[in-house]
C-alpha cells in the first residue's frame, strides 16, 4: 500500500502516564485479563483461534443478556430467517465474536510482520486512488467484530485519526490508548469536536470513523436501518464538507480455516454529501447495511443500535430510552 500523502505532520498525541494508582490491588483483575490477551501473540494462531471458539462458547451459554440482545437484532433485521437458521446464525456469530477477542492481543502486540501475514485486501484500488490523487479520505467502518485488527492493520500501512469514546475502567483505557497508538493511530475523545479531528485529516490523515453508534447528545436524524427507525449520527456529512473529503466504507471480514483477514473497500461514495442530513445519513445506514448482509454473522450484534427510540416508543430491550 502507498503511503497516505502528508503535509508537516502534527506531534503525536499526548500518551497518558502510567500512574501508581493503576498497581492498587483493585486493577490486578484487569492486569491479569491483558497478561492473559498478550499471551496470544506468542501462540500459533489456529489455536488462539480455537481458544477464542471456547470463549465465543462461553459468552453465548452464561451472558443471557447478550444473547438476547443479538436475538432481537437478527429478528429485527432478518424476519425472513427460520427460527433455526437464526439460531444457527447467533451460535456462529458469539464464536466470531470470542474469536475477534483473544485477537486483541495480536492487534495491540503483533508485530509488523505477524500482522502483515494475516491480512488481505478487496477493493484496495478504491483506497489508494483516493489517497495517490492527494485526497483526504473518511473509511466507513461499521461495528464489526474484528474491527479493532482492522484499526491495527489499516494504521499500520498509513497515519491514521480516528476518535473514540474512552472505557471507564482507567487501566484498560491507558493500555488501550498506547496500543492502538503505536503506529500512530491518533484517538481523539468522542467529546472533543469536530476540529481535533480536522487538523489530523489537513495533515493528510484518513478518518477511520465508526458511524453506527448510539447519538448520545450528538446531532442525529432517525433513518431506516433494516427498515427499523435507527437514531444515526449525521456528523460525516459535516466532517466530509468541512474536509471535502470521499467516503469510502470499509468493511473487515474474519476468513475461514485461520486464514486471517480481509479488508473490503468499496467504491467511493458519489455526490456525497449531498447538503441534505437526512439523506446523507439514510445513505450512510444503506451502505452499512450492503456491508452487513455480505457477512451477516460478524456484525456486532450485542450492541445495543436500537436503544434511542422515536417518540415515546418503547425500548426493544425491556427499557425505555426517548427523545
Amino acid at each position: 500500500m502507498t503511503q497516505a500523502p502528508r503535509h508537516t505532520p502534527r506531534p503525536s498525541q499526548s500518551l497518558p502516564p502510567l500512574k501508581l494508582a493503576y498497581l492498587a490491588p483493585r486493577y490486578w483483575g484487569v492486569w491479569l485479563a491483558l497478561g492473559v490477551l498478550r499471551l496470544f501473540v506468542y501462540l500459533p494462531y489456529r489455536l488462539t483461534l480455537a481458544l477464542g471458539s471456547l470463549v465465543g462458547l462461553l459468552y453465548y451459554l452464561l451472558s443471557t443478556k447478550a444473547r438476547r440482545t443479538a436475538r432481537v437484532h437478527m429478528v429485527m433485521c432478518f424476519p425472513e430467517w427460520s427460527v433455526a437458521e437464526r439460531r444457527r446464525r447467533l451460535f456462529r456469530h458469539f464464536l466470531h465474536w470470542g474469536r475477534a477477542s483473544v485477537c486483541i492481543g495480536i492487534a495491540w502486540w503483533g508485530s509488523r510482520a505477524k500482522l502483515k501475514r494475516l491480512v488481505h485486501y478487496r477493493g484496495l484500488k478504491h483506497y489508494e486512488e483516493a489517497l495517490a490523487a492527494g485526497r483526504r479520505v473518511i473509511l466507513l467502518a461499521p461495528h464489526f467484530v474484528a474491527l479493532e485488527m482492522a484499526g491495527a492493520l489499516l494504521s499500520m500501512e498509513h497515519l491514521m485519526v480516528s476518535v473514540y469514546k474512552g472505557p471507564k475502567n482507567a487501566v484498560f483505557d491507558w493500555t488501550m490508548r498506547r496500543a492502538r497508538a503505536r503506529f500512530e493511530l491518533v484517538m481523539v475523545e468522542r467529546g472533543a469536536g469536530l476540529r481535533s479531528v480536522m487538523r489530523y485529516m489537513k495533515d493528510g490523515r484518513p478518518f477511520y470513523y465508526l458511524p453506527d453508534q448510539d447519538p448520545g447528545s450528538a446531532s442525529f436524524e432517525f433513518v431506516p436501518f433494516f427498515g427499523v427507525p435507527t437514531a444515526t449520527i449525521t456528523a460525516m456529512s459535516r466532517i466530509a464538507q468541512m474536509a471535502d473529503a470521499v467516503v469510502i466504507p470499509c468493511f473487515i471480514k474474519q476468513l475461514p480455516a485461520g486464514k486471517g483477514y480481509e479488508i473490503r473497500f468499496k467504491p467511493a461514495l458519489e455526490n456525497f454529501p449531498s447538503g441534505d442530513l437526512m439523506q446523507d445519513a439514510t445513505r450512510m445506514s444503506a451502505e452499512i447495511e450492503k456491508g452487513i448482509r455480505e457477512m451477516p454473522e460478524q456484525y456486532m450484534w450485542t450492541y445495543r443500535r436500537f436503544k434511542t427510540r422515536p417518540g415515546n416508543a418503547p425500548s426493544f430491550y425491556g427499557r425505555k430510552k426517548t427523545t
